[in-house]
């Protein structure tokens, strides 16, 4: 059965008149003829009957006339799902974000994809670095923002959206804050909270301890909520190593500054990874463009100054 035939079909029946539903259509009475002979060997059924005035359409013919309006509504329900799902308007998206970014870089960037593309899903895992690089390579994840991965990883591709840096953070009346410099031993007796014991972020910070001859910092809260661990350094006497640009944000509202340790501010590559040979959907794609002009725009706002409060 063709689209085509049922369509020519439903002329004939509005008409009721092959000659007149062929001059409608712009085809020979023959080749209308010939569509119609096809299409009742489809369905196995006469679906018109002469008369002296015309056609008119048996039972199956009234029966298949019925659905035909229904045909065309799902038809054209298919052609405007192709058309939003090809031009980024619909889709599931499956993105994987470590703490900082998914809580200041992630959501305006799904802000503006959602209201430009109502028809878009988005499953967000929030996790540690190490765990979403392997969650990506595995299938579970379309993409991940995180700090550009280092080593050799052929099956990835990595696309740069800015550069920022960890630093110590502490609340502002913390023993640390406000002096013109801090030296890695001065935070030898301090507790810390980060994301998760084996992230990249803090085996950088114990490797700099060691290089200070000093023992491995006490890590006294291990959560992956960016905001939970902020707040709580906020309002307690722990420190944190986290992104400058999170910080800025969530320092607007609560206190806390960055204290001026030289030695412990790491410098990180953003980005946004996906693999290789993988099929990027165009919801995919969009969602990429909108974060590389979210970042551009962050990134134009400048960090306060160390030491102060924000």
């Amino acid at each position: 059965m063709e689209l085509r035939d049922i369509e020519y079909f439903s002329v004939i029946a509005e008409h009721g008149h092959l000659g007149r539903a062929a001059e409608s259509l712009g085809l020979s009475q023959p080749a209308l003829s010939m569509s119609l002979r096809r299409l009742e060997k489809s369905m196995q059924a006469k679906l018109v009957k002469r008369t002296p005035k015309g056609v008119e359409l048996t039972a199956v013919g009234a029966a298949l006339l019925s659905r035909v309006d229904r045909l065309r509504l799902s038809m054209s329900d298919v052609a405007r799902e192709a058309a939003d799902l090809s031009q980024g308007r619909a889709g599931d998206l499956r993105i994987g974000a470590a703490p900082e970014f998914a809580e200041f870089l992630l959501p305006p960037a799904l802000g503006v994809l959602f209201k430009s593309a109502p028809k878009v899903t988005a499953k967000v895992m929030v996790a540690a670095p190490d765990v979403l690089l392997p969650a990506l390579q595995g299938g579970e994840l379309d993409v991940v923002i995180r700090g550009i991965a280092s080593g050799p990883f052929p099956d990835l591709i990595h696309e740069p959206l800015f550069d920022d840096e960890f630093v110590v953070v502490s609340a502002v009346n913390h023993r640390l804050a406000g002096q013109e410099s801090v030296t890695i031993a001065d935070l030898g007796q301090e507790r810390w909270t980060v994301s998760g014991a084996s992230v990249l972020s803090w085996k950088w910070l114990q490797a700099m301890f060691r290089e200070h001859n000093l023992p491995p910092p006490v890590l006294a809260l291990d959560s992956n909520s960016a905001w939970l661990r902020l707040l709580t350094i906020a309002s307690s006497d722990l420190l944190g190593f986290s992104s400058r640009r999170f910080v800025t944000q969530v320092a607007a509202h609560f206190p806390l500054t960055v204290l001026r340790v030289q030695e412990a501010t790491w410098a990180r590559h953003i980005g946004v990874i996906y693999r290789r040979d993988a099929y990027l959907p165009p919801a995919l794609v969009r969602l990429i463009e909108i974060l590389k002009t979210t970042a551009r725009r962050i990134t134009a706002e400048k960090p306060p100054a160390e030491g102060g409060e924000y």
